[in-house]
């Protein structure tokens, strides 16, 4: 067994395997820091000790010494038995592998060559957990159309089946993310890296400086996403910890100012947004964004019966010439951020609901405020009724 034997192609499969060879080979050309993998790959091999067997090729892949042995291993040996083992786990230590491939079109051929082999319908998760790792292999050599294809694909088969394994929702979120990362389209961008996110453990399944990328792509998406007006589920997610103490702190500081609507803090913040030049040049967008944000804000702070608001109030709480303000309630209630409707005559907008969001504390002390008048009000109505009923009873 050597590194110059890593090369796969679509050549016809290698003879039907020859144990004591393969293993005897393998003892003379590894270091003998591997040898008892090999030797533990005879034994099992020989009992059928399928499982076991599996749980020692996971533990042999994950050595820094088999890097060189891995592609050989999973093709003379692995493909012996591949029906025996469980599908899920035979595509993982796959895609395993598969990372040690450097030539993009021998990657490709070696999982598309196992897609071939795993039967869809009895082992759907398998199924499309490689179609998501070869989705993204496309993605990294540049085919997008053929990427969007697999993922098409993959979502077919996901959204047929009950439930799958957390490790194959992340490998569809995740391509899906990077997918709409690499057309630089915000929303659905923010959606699937948030689902992602939902599958995995940040703290032990992603580097530091993953989540420092993940958390910052994440903060751009939520500003930009044209459809994106409540970024509570961002702001309570530890992803957003990453951008602490780095120079994309102020991300996070307006990622804050966006949800609470507040028009001094975002100009506050502007004189950063130079240093992302994305932002600085959707500039005009996110004056728009925050002034919506500041709309919203606003109505969510009124009460359900005090939600006329004159165009006058309106300018005043967004900071726009009150000749400004028909066209953002029209933009707000085309978003349906809001319902309700304009009176151009009386220059007043009657708002009947308001976009339900993720609260902040802030936010939530403030309906708590709410909450409390309101039950006092309906303690004041009591009061009254109750002598009155006595009297008629």
């Amino acid at each position: 067994m050597s590194t110059s034997s890593m090369a796969v192609d679509s050549h016809p499969p290698a003879p039907k395997l020859v144990l004591d060879e393969f293993i005897g080979t393998a003892l003379t050309s590894t270091p003998p820091e591997l040898h008892p993998f090999f030797e533990s790959f005879r034994t099992l091999h020989t009992r059928k000790l399928w499982h076991q067997l599996t749980l020692k090729l996971f533990e042999f892949v994950d050595h820094p010494l088999s890097k060189p042995f891995r592609v050989d291993v999973f093709e003379r040996f692995v493909t012996d038995f591949e029906s025996k083992m469980n599908q899920l786990r035979l595509v993982e230590l796959g895609v395993k592998v598969s990372k040690e491939i450097d030539n993009p079109q021998t990657h490709l051929t070696f999982l598309t060559s196992l897609l071939t082999r795993i039967n869809k319908e009895t082992s759907p998760d398998a199924y499309i957990l490689l179609y998501a790792n070869i989705a993204h292999a496309k993605l990294l050599y540049g085919d997008l159309e053929g990427t969007k294809a697999d993922m098409d694909e993959a979502w077919k088969i996901l959204d047929s089946v009950e439930s799958v394994e957390n490790g194959v929702n992340a490998a569809y979120y995740g391509v899906a993310a990077d997918y709409y990362k690499a057309k630089a389209d915000y929303a659905p961008y923010y959606r699937n890296s948030l689902l992602y996110l939902a599958c995995v453990d940040p703290a032990t399944d992603m580097t530091a400086e993953e989540r420092l990328g993940r958390a910052h792509d994440l903060g751009i998406s939520a500003l930009l996403g044209d459809t994106i007006y409540n970024f509570g589920e961002l702001l309570m997610h530890p992803i957003l910890d990453a951008l602490d103490g780095t120079t994309y702190e102020w991300i996070k500081k307006l990622l804050f100012t966006f949800n609470e609507g507040s028009i001094g803090k975002f100009e506050a913040l502007a004189p950063l947004l130079p240093q992302e030049p994305i932002l600085q040049e959707h500039y005009p967008f996110l004056r728009q964004k925050i002034c919506l944000m500041a709309l919203i804000e606003s109505v969510f702070k009124r009460s359900a019966d005090n939600r006329t608001m004159s165009f006058t109030t309106i300018a005043e709480e967004t900071r726009l010439p009150t000749d400004e303000v028909e066209h953002l309630v029209m933009k707000a209630l085309s978003l349906k951020l809001i319902r309700g409707s304009l009176d151009q005559v009386d220059q007043k907008a009657q708002i009947t609901w308001v976009q339900p969001r993720v609260l902040s504390r802030q936010q939530i002390g403030g309906l708590a405020k709410r909450l409390e008048s309101w039950v006092n009000k309906l303690n004041v109505v009591e009061q009254r009724i109750a002598p009155e009923m006595l009297t008629t009873a």
